[in-house]
């Protein structure tokens, strides 16, 4: 029989500490965590492995080995016709310069803990691709957007881990693109998936993306756990994490630091929003730190094919503009119902909670203004804050008032005076300090529980 090689040796055993880590999670299994998730979700050995630089990559940080990724994914992808049971492709320590690549089905990509991945400073190397139907057209231009630096479109069982590696996106060039004006096309994301299923993201770090970090889109049964994300506090649109018109999304276990919202919830724009009609629906997220300029937890505004099921548990946010945030607007049809909010810790904050309902920004003139959103069900408890400038501005619509809005043993040492603002919102409260706006006051009775979205009292 052959003999393994001593990188086939090393892989198997770091795949095996892998699986025995990921099967201790799932025989212990709480409340609060992705264990449910990962049960549906156990991962496949993959019976094929090579590493990146059997096809000829450089790790020196200068060469580029964009033709070596797209290489060993073709041949991944003639061996699993043959064999079947996936394949995983390792990324050894070193510097490997690449432009976009796109991955395939069955496989995992996995990273040393000194292997960093380098997104190339040429444009070039970054294919330009169609726009999203649900967007119409590139989020910051019109027309045709640039491919991620990891893509993938109609897959099945992707997997991209390792022992804490990185993946560089050298996001400054692209921002001083952006703010000169002199981009042609949307800047692209560092991961993006396109109507995929059974992904896994998870043991890395990500830095200086060139716009959001990581973007599942269409797709289903995502794990996104365990990664550290940074970017500058001023990098223009740098989002941790961006569930898009997907559902049974699951995210822990994460600390991210950029210059945009942590992790925004987004479901379409406008008119192509509505249209394209996939809405993002249960979607956990657990125990998520970090700091931005922007805000924490945000739904929208991109909301346009619905936002449901939303529950987040254990934050701690501090040194940010806002940490709970609804962004919406007249155009944008849809609808925000059933999220829950627990169990979060503040500090340093602007604004602690923000419905901003007049988030104008559209795609074009055709959207149709009199296509209001639909708020309803939010309930946001267990909450302490400290340093907060001002409470809450709690803002609906003329004629398309937020429903249901429940805040139950909230407290925050905000200093404004009035500490909240209200306008068109009606629902329920308990235990709030300080006192929360006219709105909002009345008690939360046992005839109001079924109205306050996975509301028990004293939980």
């Amino acid at each position: 029989m052959k003999q393994k090689t001593s990188f086939q040796k090393n892989v198997t055993v770091n795949i095996m500490i892998g699986l025995i880590a990921m099967c201790g999670m799932l025989g212990t299994a709480k409340s609060g965590s992705c264990s449910h998730a990962k049960a549906r979700q156990r991962p496949h050995p993959r019976l094929h492995r090579v590493s990146i630089i059997e096809f000829g990559a450089v790790g020196d940080g200068v060469t580029l080995n964009t033709n070596a990724f797209r290489n060993a994914i073709d041949h991944i992808a003639a061996v699993n016709k043959g064999m079947g049971g996936g394949a995983l492709l390792y990324i050894p320590a070193g510097l490997w310069l690449t432009g976009s690549f796109t991955l395939i089905s069955h496989l995992t990509l996995w990273f040393h803990r000194d292997a960093i991945l380098l997104g190339s400073t040429n444009s070039g190397d970054w294919p330009v691709v169609d726009p999203l139907p649900s967007y119409g057209r590139g989020r910051e231009l019109p027309g045709r957007r640039h491919q991620s630096l990891i893509y993938g479109h109609n897959l099945t069982d992707v997997i991209i881990t390792g022992e804490n590696g990185t993946i560089e996106g050298q996001g400054n060039i692209w921002w001083g693109w952006f703010h000169n004006k002199s981009l042609n096309y949307t800047r692209p994301h560092l991961i993006e998936f396109i109507n995929s299923t059974e992904l896994v993201i998870s043991n890395l770090t990500f830095l200086n993306s060139p716009f959001w970090n990581i973007h599942p889109v269409y797709c289903s049964k995502v794990i996104v756990q365990n990664l550290t994300i940074r970017a500058p506090y001023d990098s223009p649109n740098t989002d941790g994490i961006d569930p898009d018109s997907s559902n049974d999304v699951c995210i822990e276990d994460c600390y991210i630091s950029t210059g945009d919202d942590l992790v925004a919830v987004k479901s379409g724009w406008d008119e192509y929003g509505i249209s394209f009609a996939r809405p993002s629906t249960n979607i956990s997220i657990y125990r998520l730190r970090g700091e931005t300029q922007s805000s924490g937890i945000t739904i929208g505004s991109e909301m346009s094919g619905g936002v449901s099921d939303i529950y987040v548990e254990d934050l701690f946010v501090f040194n940010t503009k806002t940490a709970i945030t609804i962004r919406t607007s007249p155009g944008r049809g849809g609808y925000v119902k059933n999220v829950c909010i627990s169990n979060m810790s503040i500090r340093n904050i602007t604004t602690a909670i923000w419905f901003n309902s007049q988030y104008g920004e559209h795609p074009d003139n055709q959207y149709n203004p009199k296509a209001l959103p639909l708020i309803e069900k939010i309930t946001i408890k267990n909450v302490v804050g400290d340093n907060i400038r001002v409470a809450g501005l709690l803002e609906g619509i003329q004629r398309a008032d937020f429903l249901d809005i429940c805040l139950y043993n909230v407290t925050l040492n905000a200093n404004s005076a009035p500490p909240w603002h209200c306008s068109h919102v009606q629902g329920y409260s308990d235990l709030v300090f300080p006192p929360l706006c006219e709105p909002l006051r009345e008690i939360i009775l046992p005839e109001h529980f079924s109205d306050c979205y996975h509301f028990t009292p004293n939980y």
